[in-house]
């Protein structure tokens, strides 16, 4: 009887398992409509999240959902999830392969890109793709246009952007400098 018992027991835990799996892919769907296909970005203006990690992915879900960070878009959406949801898309998402998107800079804007970086390294890592922590983006192969953008909201005083170091290194950049560091790092592939 323990044994017939324990089987129906695990069965369950099994089946509800995979209840909530195809409940999430159902879910993931949805972020595919912007994101991509499978979190990756075909629009300049929208960022590749497959492959981010789970902890950066599930902080900036709540941190939309809370207003305590700012998009127009996001910022509606996310608030009809819960926050178990959430940290299962961010799980979804993170087991996805990091695929950059293939784009290229001349060597000037590459060479100036790199030189001014000395700001992202310590966090994102020499080529954007090495985060030091695991609440930092990768950046390597990121659309520029969705970095640049990103960016620049951080120089911005009025808009909620809750990273207070990003907030800070993001202001010591010369303005001449952005568009550069964001190709350089949008076109490394690693």
């Amino acid at each position: 009887m323990k044994c017939r018992s324990f089987l129906l027991f695990a069965v369950g835990l099994t089946a509800s398992a995979l209840v909530q799996a195809g409940a999430t892919e159902d879910l993931a769907r949805t972020c595919n409509n912007c994101h991509g296909m499978n979190g990756v970005s075909v629009g300049p203006t929208m960022p590749s999240i497959a492959g981010q990690s789970e902890s950066h992915l599930k902080t900036l879900m709540l941190q939309w959902k809370s207003g305590e960070r700012y998009s127009a878009t996001m910022g509606r959406l996310i608030k009809g999830y819960s926050d178990e949801q959430i940290a299962a898309l961010a799980i979804h998402f993170s087991k996805l392969p990091w695929t950059p998107v293939v784009q290229h800079a001349n060597a000037a804007t590459l060479a100036k890109g790199k030189a001014a970086t000395d700001h992202c390294e310590t966090c994102h890592g020499k080529t954007g793709g090495e985060p030091d922590d695991a609440d930092i983006p990768r950046l390597n192969g990121q659309w520029a246009e969705y970095l640049e953008l990103e960016l620049m909201k951080y120089r911005e005083d009025d808009v909620k952007m809750p990273h207070k170091k990003m907030r800070k290194n993001a202001k010591k950049i010369e303005e001449g400098d952005i568009t550069a560091i964001t190709r350089f790092f949008a076109a490394q592939p690693k």
